[in-house]
């Protein structure tokens, strides 16, 4: 029975994470044509702070339930209670800061008050869904939060439209249908796990913050590390600039949804193979599974700047330079986010952050340097390098704890380094069409006759438990 559970939850979540971010892909060409180029920008900047502030003010409570759902295994639901009413707390006192110091905050947002007030709405409910999806993830239940994320998705983004048509503040109206969908899922979700006669504690308040208060730096630098550039191009280059770069930026992690769906399935099923010691069966598949994703991901830089076509038409086609680089960074994001899986079942949380803020710091530099000297196009290749040091850092780390034969890290290694040559050999040959979609078709017929020879291979890991 665990078997079937570990197959199915894990293909439905690949299947719905993929589903969720792509609708997000397909209002992008909507909001573009909706929206002036300094409204899309404004939007980013919005984007672009909830990420970094939820970190902080959520406490990235859900991170402890990779072991507390093996400390815990008899008392889960009231664990969960209790991470939920702690992010709600702690979000809560941080909106009455906010209030405090409101003009302040406003000029370093670079967004108006109402604008941070409805990010707290967000922030108060974004944790609550956060949270018990991943409690379901874990215990491999899946139809509920694909049902949930599926709905927050396409009710987002239906209102998102109809709101921008309808107000006249189109921004204000892309940011009540960005925030609203999550705050009646959550409230939904809130009162549900109030009434279902859980009981919360304050030893699981104790137990989770140890774990995960260190965690917050590494998440906070890892927001700061995606949304730096695009916070430091709308201050040295302007909104347009922003809005040119964000859109590439989106367009290029198209390969991040693969990072994300293959993650939320992979990620349990690692923590119960660290649980049995079964670590051949890790390192067994730890190099295939890296190289099939690499080469997904190569696949994906050679189309990317169509993309970009249909999401923003020929005004936007300058920043098409941004995306193989961005795309190449996702497979960095893909291989750390392996470390980071055993660094979080270990409870060794605490030397990610350093790692992640030492990437940030390069990450800065590099902008500081580079964007006045060539413009926001080399914010993709900082971030790139800035990636490509923090998964080595994540290696040196997982070493360090002495669980470094959990993966082939020179393998690893090697195929990281292949990413970013396909990133150059794309931007070489972006201009030249017809070469470019004939190494895509063969590109494809290789990928086909890979999978074809090692069917049986394939086919034996899906039955794997």
């Amino acid at each position: 029975m665990l078997k079937n559970n570990v197959i199915s939850s894990g293909i439905w979540f690949t299947i719905s994470n993929f589903f969720v971010r792509s609708i997000g892909l397909v209002t992008t060409p909507i909001f573009t044509r909706m929206l002036t180029k300094a409204e899309f920008g404004s939007f980013n900047n919005f984007s672009t702070w909830t990420g970094i502030i939820l970190v902080v003010v959520s406490l990235n409570l859900e991170a402890s339930l990779i072991r507390a759902k093996f400390d815990f295994k008899d008392d889960l639901d009231n664990y969960v209670t209790s991470m939920i009413l702690l992010s709600t707390l702690s979000t809560g006192i941080w909106y009455i800061i906010a209030c405090i110091f409101r003009s302040s905050l406003s000029v370093f947002l670079s967004m108006d008050f109402k604008y941070i007030s409805c990010m707290f709405v967000y922030l108060m409910f974004y944790p609550v869904i956060n949270i018990f999806q991943t409690m379901e993830r874990f215990n491999y239940k899946y139809k509920l939060t694909v049902a949930i994320s599926v709905s927050v998705s396409v009710s987002t983004s239906v209102l998102s439209v109809l709101l921008v048509y309808c107000m006249p503040d189109h921004l204000m109206g892309r940011t009540i249908g960005y925030v609203l969908p999550v705050a009646v899922v959550g409230g939904l979700l809130f009162i549900y796990c109030i009434i279902k006669k859980s009981r919360p504690d304050i030893k699981y308040w104790k137990y989770a913050l140890p774990f995960t208060l260190p965690y917050i730096p590494h998440l906070l630098s890892m927001n700061l590390l995606s949304g730096m550039d695009r916070v430091m191009i709308n201050r040295m280059c302007g909104l347009e600039e922003l809005a040119l770069y964000s859109l590439a930026y989106t367009c290029g992690t198209l390969v991040s949804i693969l990072v994300t769906s293959i993650n939320s399935a992979y990620s349990p099923w690692l923590g119960q193979k660290l649980s049995e010691k079964n670590y051949s069966v890790i390192k067994q598949i730890s190099v295939p599974y890296v190289g099939a994703f690499t080469y997904a991901a190569g696949g994906a830089i050679l189309i990317i700047p169509e993309l970009l076509y249909i999401m923003g038409g020929p005004s936007y086609m300058e920043a098409k330079y941004v995306m193989p680089p961005v795309a190449a960074s996702c497979v960095l994001q893909f291989i750390y986010c392996m470390y980071v899986n055993v660094e979080q079942y270990e409870k060794k949380t605490g030397r990610m952050a350093l790692a992640s803020v030492i990437a940030v710091i390069i990450n800065y530099v590099l902008n500081t340097i580079c964007i006045p000297l060539y413009g926001y196009i080399a914010a993709a290749y900082t971030t790139y390098a800035s990636y490509f040091v923090l998964m080595v850092l994540h290696i040196l780390i997982v070493k360090n704890i002495g669980m470094s034969h959990v993966y082939n890290n020179k393998k690893i290694i090697f195929i990281a380094g292949i990413s970013i040559c396909l990133a150059l050999i794309a931007n070489i040959i972006v201009g030249l069409l017809w070469i470019r979609y004939a190494i895509f078709l063969l590109y494809c017929l290789i990928g086909l006759v890979f999978i074809y020879k090692y069917r049986s291979n394939i086919i034996f890991f899906m039955r794997r438990k």
